[in-house]
């Protein structure tokens, strides 16, 4: 078939238009210069004279240049002289308003069209080293001051968002929730982690670690596989392996998970971690906290450190060779973890020890020569009593049951859990040889239906979000409950202890949390675990091993079970009593400062062990043991 001129034409314009401004400014330039030499022509053949008077008329190359000045500026047409000549330069100037308009139009458009691109966050970033976050949710605040705190000893540190939403409106809530980035730079860009094409323009291979935060949708963990997958099997990936952070929601999800990591992905089961560390503070007042100080960035950290001169030496005299760091287990050379291995086990070449130290160059070799042990205070009459313990937890969600199946493993024979939610509960996957279970319905935020369970009869109150519920009603109705409790235990003159779990943290204000029993857990763990194993992923198997129910695990213990009390003494001498057990002692609590935030509630972890403590018989042992 064959197509007319004029068709061929018409198709030839239309597709170089579609090809933007630079295709107009073409057509306008063809234009432009089409005009000023028609126009030129129209001078010469006509014979028309810039001035009456003169005897001979333009050149070509002079009337065309007259018609450029006039369609440039219409200014230079004021001292034209002859109607013909007028008319000629009118025809110039009109022609060059509809061209100079258009193409001021272009340019304009042009422009916008650019500014609105660096607004979308669309250009490469060329970072190196950076941390790389993909995905958007709450937890995201923390992450990033976490990192931020981490990279305060770094000139020129970064992280880089890559999400699918606004860049402007991303930048804002990072700006309204993170005051001071210290050293740290933010690039937020916006587009779609799973598209290969998007993020390239991240340098993911040029990030010292990315981390994947699950979406706050169904089937979120679809979301972080595909994720991950799109770096590990991608055609154009780095030779070097990623080192890769994610969150993983659904246990049936995880061995998928582990297939695309390929080795180079560390995931953490939040709904796991979540119930262990529920079951675990919850038994015990204020180890929400030595969590909490363990996982931040402010403080003292977990590192990993290699030291020639314990080779050969027993790791209980490594524990007493730090005075500002405490060792709680060893990174053998055969890369397993020993979290408070036995006290007589020899440190070999190769072996790293794991301690809590304000910096890895604090981990040092640093005891005094001589160090004064007191064992006359070593014979203390402490007996452990075990008994029945009494658990209430209130609301319910996913996480019951494995919150129930935990405290299976620590409680004793006899013991009972009581569960108040206001709809019917299906619990016939549990199978419970420890704990009796009774179930109330009723309304956690209902005062008359709290006061009827008594809940100063319980030992451990344990408050559970409602998932099924929007965050902002669910927290609510936590808050409340919280202050009924708190209520009836100042009525009845007892002090309840209280684990709470919200979904938003900048809720945590409004509930005015200032007992370490109503520490709120959940998303900031979660923030908290990402940002420390993404800067070292050997983290991950000793957070494994302190929140599993085997082995060995953070206790707080009376101290009037190591020393007889009314006489100062070195932490030293706590170390070595706690040794004797086959324990490793790693901090205290003063529990006359048990209510002050601003005392850490009482909770001293890796004290320096020179200094002189005079402890009373309410305080307690911070220790890594096996019970």
């Amino acid at each position: 078939m064959k197509y007319s001129f004029k068709e061929r034409f018409r198709y030839y314009f239309e597709n170089t238009i579609s090809n933007g401004p630079l295709g107009v400014i073409r057509w306008l330039g063809i234009a432009s210069l089409l005009a000023i030499i028609i126009l030129g022509l129209v001078i010469i053949v006509f014979g028309i004279k810039a001035d009456p008077e003169e005897s001979a008329g333009l050149s070509f190359i002079e009337a065309a240049w007259k018609s450029l000045m006039a369609t440039l500026d219409p200014g230079t047409m004021g001292g034209d002289e002859g109607w013909p000549f007028r008319i000629v330069r009118f025809c110039a100037t009109i022609v060059g308003i509809f061209l100079i308009s258009i193409l001021i139009g272009i340019i304009s458009s042009g422009i916008d069209e650019k500014i609105e691109a660096l607004k979308k966050g669309r250009s490469k970033v060329l970072e190196k080293n950076h941390t790389l976050i993909l995905g958007w949710s709450e937890k995201i605040y923390t992450v990033i001051e976490q990192i931020i705190e981490a990279n305060s000893n770094q000139k020129k540190a970064a992280i880089v968002i890559l999400a699918e939403r606004d860049k402007v409106e991303m930048e804002d809530d990072i700006r309204g929730k993170i005051n001071d980035y210290k050293t740290t730079k933010i690039i937020v860009r916006s587009g779609n982690p799973l598209i290969a094409n998007e993020t390239e323009i991240v340098s993911p291979d040029e990030a010292r670690t990315i981390i994947i935060l699950s979406p706050e949708k169904e089937n979120a963990d679809i979301f972080v596989i595909k994720t991950v997958m799109a770096f590990t099997n991608s055609k154009n990936r780095k030779k070097e392996a990623y080192n890769i952070i994610a969150e993983i929601k659904d246990e049936d999800n995880l061995e998928a998970a582990e297939l695309a990591g390929n080795g180079e992905a560390v995931f953490i089961y939040t709904a796991d971690l979540i119930a262990r560390i529920t079951a675990q503070t919850c038994r015990q007042s204020g180890l929400s906290v030595i969590y909490s100080d363990l996982l931040k960035f402010e403080g003292d950290e977990l590192y990993f450190q290699e030291e020639p001169k314990l080779f050969g030496k027993t790791y209980k005299e490594a524990i007493l060779s730090y005075d500002t760091s405490s060792i709680i287990g060893i990174h053998a050379n055969d890369d397993s973890i020993l979290i408070n291995p036995p006290m007589d086990y020899v440190i070999q070449k190769g072996d790293s020890v794991i301690a809590i130290s304000e910096d890895d160059d604090t981990v040092v070799i640093n005891a005094p020569a001589k160090i004064d042990i007191k064992e006359h205070l070593f014979d203390s009459h402490y007996e452990a009593e075990t008994k029945p313990e009494k658990t209430l937890i209130l609301g319910w969600n996913a996480n019951g049951l494995r919150i129930i199946h935990e405290l299976e493993a620590y409680v004793s024979n006899g013991s009972e859990i009581t569960i108040l939610h206001n709809a019917p509960i299906d619990l016939s996957d549990l199978n419970l040889t420890k704990q009796k279970l009774k179930v109330e319905q009723g309304k956690i935020t209902d005062r008359k239906t709290l006061t009827n369970i008594h809940p100063e009869t319980f030992d451990h109150i344990i408050l559970v979000s409602d998932k099924d519920i929007d965050t902002q009603e669910s927290d609510a109705q936590t808050l409340i409950s919280l202050l009924h409790l708190r209520n009836i235990g100042a009525q009845n003159q007892k002090n309840l202890s209280i684990v709470s779990e919200m979904r938003d943290l900048r809720n945590r204000e409004i509930g005015l949390v200032t007992k370490a029993d109503d520490f709120i857990i959940g998303d900031s763990i979660i923030s908290l675990m990402l940002s420390q194993i993404g800067e070292n992923r050997e983290l991950k198997r000793v957070f494994d091993i302190l929140f599993e129910a085997d082995g060995s695990e953070i206790y707080l213990k009376p101290i009037s079970k190591y020393i007889q009390i009314g006489e100062p003494l070195s932490f030293y001498n706590l170390v070595e009593r706690a040794a004797q057990f086959n324990e490793s002692a790693i901090g205290y609590r003063i529990m006359k400062h048990k209510d002050n935030p601003e005392k850490n509630f009482g909770i001293v972890v890796n004290p320096q062990k020179n200094k002189q403590i005079e402890f009373s018989q309410d305080d307690y042992l911070i220790v890594l043991s096996e019970d």
